[in-house]
């Protein structure tokens, strides 16, 4: 697979998730639709936390993010238990617009490096990163519902 195609499949999806969030208003982030678990200030903060922990994780890079959003964000978690207020919504989204550049400043000539053993059987940081694609194309759709719910 060429290594471009990769980057921008993943900043292909990563605009198309930006450009959903930025039609949501402050007064439906929190809210959780029927049928979900999770409000879209929760999916945005799960994209970000799986891409990074995926990854930078997988690969044995440093991550970037807090580790403490992995209790607002990380998987099996939803906005119901959060104790205290989670990350600001607009600090999630810069940090969603520079997360696909460091991808790739990080691993650009580096697509085929061996990654740990791990869930997804991926065995290099390209299959690593197009699973992450396919996690985060996922959420979008999920978004997508939302926002539709939400009538936003």
């Amino acid at each position: 697979m060429r290594e471009t195609f990769v980057f921008e499949t993943l900043g292909k999806h990563r605009n198309r998730l930006l450009k959903l969030v930025e039609e949501c208003s402050n007064n439906k982030r929190s809210l959780v639709p029927e049928h979900f678990n999770n409000n879209l200030h929760w999916q945005i903060g799960h994209v970000l936390i799986m891409t990074e922990q995926l990854i930078f994780g997988l690969t044995n890079q440093q991550l970037a993010l807090p580790v403490h959003y992995n209790k607002f964000f990380g998987s099996g978690t939803r906005p119901a238990d959060w104790k205290e207020a989670a990350p600001d919504w607009d600090l999630l989204v810069i940090q969603l617009k520079e997360q696909p550049d460091r991808i790739q400043e990080r691993f650009q000539n580096k697509h085929e490096m061996p990654v740990k053993e791990n869930f997804l059987k991926a065995e290099c940081t390209e299959e690593v990163i197009i699973s992450s694609v396919l996690h985060e194309v996922n959420h979008i759709g999920n978004i997508s519902a939302m926002l539709k719910l939400l009538h936003v």
